[in-house]
């Protein structure tokens, strides 16, 4: 990995202090994903319906796909991580999983990410990070289980309520690096 495009774990009190509000996100426009594209990435990750129950934050200059018009969400940066960068099960741990990354390179746009209804590249996106659900780790194995075909919960939020934290940020390459 290039040192200056370095993800690195913090501490939860740093990471609140940095991170809690949307207003840190850099770029003109802040959005989070709307709730269709999230149940579709709950089904792209292989995940259990509703695991994921927490606002999945997005921000950039230009928000939309250039060609098509979609709002670019995480549904579309996941999808583009799948194609050889990261693995579901990785993916999804940092969306669920109660430690917190920031990355430490200048915010530039994420690299890599395409619509995913036309598959033209969305150039405009700053930054993307999730205030989760905190999953008790036997909760999470248990999704990551479900992921790879065994039994486990059926679905809900896992965890007692948000922690104010998220799973993972992303000026650059997000929750760690997804880009």
């Amino acid at each position: 990995m290039d040192p200056a495009r370095e993800t690195v774990e913090v501490d939860p009190a740093l990471f609140r202090a940095v991170y809690d509000s949307p207003a840190s996100l850099p770029g003109r426009h802040r959005w989070t994903t709307p709730e269709h594209d999230v149940r579709r990435l709950e089904k792209l990750l292989g995940m259990p319906a509703q695991s994921i129950g927490a606002p999945l934050w997005v921000s950039g200059d230009e928000p939309d796909c250039p060609k098509c018009g979609r709002r670019a969400t995480w549904l579309d940066i996941v999808a583009s991580a799948l194609k050889g960068v990261h693995d579901p099960t990785m993916i999804a741990t940092v969306i669920l999983g109660d430690r917190r990354y920031v990355n430490t390179e200048v915010p530039d746009a994420i690299a890599g990410v395409h619509c995913l209804d036309c598959h033209t590249p969305v150039t405009g996106l700053r930054s993307f990070k999730c205030h989760n659900w905190a999953y008790a780790f036997e909760e999470l194995a248990a999704v990551r289980e479900r992921m790879r075909g065994g039994s486990g919960p059926t679905g809900g939020h896992g965890g007692s309520g948000p922690t104010g934290g998220h799973g993972g940020s992303g000026p650059t390459g997000g929750p760690p690096a997804v880009r």
